[in-house]
């Protein structure tokens, strides 16, 4: 069984990585502009990462000129409902300094000690991001609601509400100016591709929530300022406590999925698996096993049965093939590893004592 990476210590011949890499400069962008001069897949993806950053600040930026705005409101007018926005809008805030540190951590360089690099630090400060969503905004906005209903109706000032609901339609403005501007970097990104950057799904989740969140606020105090019946404000509050911690579940899952060590999507697994049993020299495929190592970077491992007869000058040339032939289909496939076995071996080692080649004692991925 002879192990070969893909990128050999020797220098003898150029990566995979370095091959895609030349390819990728020569590819129209996924943003839908012409490529500019020989630019890497590396450079590409720093200067998604730039985008992805500016659209993060512009959501931090928002979020905390609303959290002040929204927090002097519910505490002038009493409105539970501006106070579960206020709580959200804190910890959308919050978030958004997670995902920064997630942009800049995940883009450092393998080392000894990180050998497949740092790209999932992405995944777990989105992560950090979710439960952030759920304690500050959604049980916060349980705890106002239920505090609301408990508390009964009251006489409220309808300048403050006034107020209250002025308040709540600039932050409407602005989520929404923020929103767009997330989906704007996502369609440059690639449309839903773009959403594959847990960052950037953060920033559209929490925008599209405060949007949807801020509309159920202006309702219920609405409704409380005509009817008199604070109910309503803390149905909002209790509707808008159960939508994030619904966002926050979901973008929670996703988080843990891709942390734990998440497999290609199954186009890519598909593609990978019928390339390698269309090779002649390959008399079968035993296995194949990917993990996401961090966004747009995938690591392949696969063993297979070469036919009989190939000396160890062919195995070397077969493998380097099959390789870039995996990086073109895959371009995110970074990390490819192939466990070759000849096959001829593998079948004598089943009828008796297995031997290296058929358990893998030997130079296995």
């Amino acid at each position: 069984m002879e192990h070969i990476p893909a990128n050999r210590p020797d220098g003898a011949h150029r990566t995979v990585r370095q091959d895609a890499e030349d390819r990728d400069a020569q590819e129209p962008r996924g943003d839908g502009e012409a490529p500019t001069g020989r630019e890497t897949r590396t450079q590409r993806r720093a200067r998604s990462d730039r985008g992805t950053r500016v659209t993060v600040l512009v959501a931090l930026a928002a979020n905390l000129v609303i959290a002040l705005a929204k927090s002097a409101g519910g505490l002038l007018t009493g409105s539970p409902a501006l106070l579960s926005e206020a709580a959200h809008s804190v910890a959308d805030s919050l978030n958004e300094v997670f995902l920064l540190a997630a942009l800049r951590r995940s883009r450092r360089p393998a080392d000894t000690r990180h050998p497949f690099g740092y790209g999932k630090e992405r995944f777990f400060w989105s992560l950090l991001a979710a439960v952030g969503i759920f304690v500050m905004g959604g049980c916060f906005s349980f705890f106002q609601g239920f505090e609301a209903l408990r508390g009964g109706d009251g006489a409220e000032s309808r300048e403050g509400y006034v107020v209250g609901l002025v308040v709540l339609g600039v932050a409407l403005l602005a989520e929404g100016g923020s929103l767009l501007r997330a989906l704007h970097q996502v369609r440059r990104q690639g449309g839903s591709r773009g959403l594959r950057d847990p960052a950037l799904r953060t920033v559209v989740a929490e925008d599209g929530t405060a949007v949807l969140g801020v509309s159920l606020a202006m309702a219920g105090m609405a409704l409380h300022m005509v009817t008199g019946r604070i109910v309503w404000e803390a149905s909002a509050s209790l509707a808008i406590g159960a939508l994030l911690v619904y966002v926050a579940y979901r973008l929670g899952r996703d988080a843990r999925d891709q942390l734990i060590g998440q497999a290609a999507d199954p186009e890519s697994h598909r593609r990978i698996r019928d390339l390698l049993a269309a090779q002649p020299e390959i008399d079968s495929v035993e296995a194949l096993h990917t993990m996401e190592l961090g966004l747009e970077s995938l690591l392949v491992a696969a063993r297979v049965d070469l036919v009989p007869g190939l000396d160890s000058e062919e195995v070397e040339e077969v493998a380097d093939r099959i390789k870039r032939s995996i990086a073109e289909a895959v371009p995110e496939a970074e990390l490819i590893f192939l466990d070759v076995t000849d096959a001829k071996a593998h079948r004598g080692g089943a009828e008796g004592d297995e031997s290296p080649a058929a358990t893998g004692e030997r130079g296995g991925a």
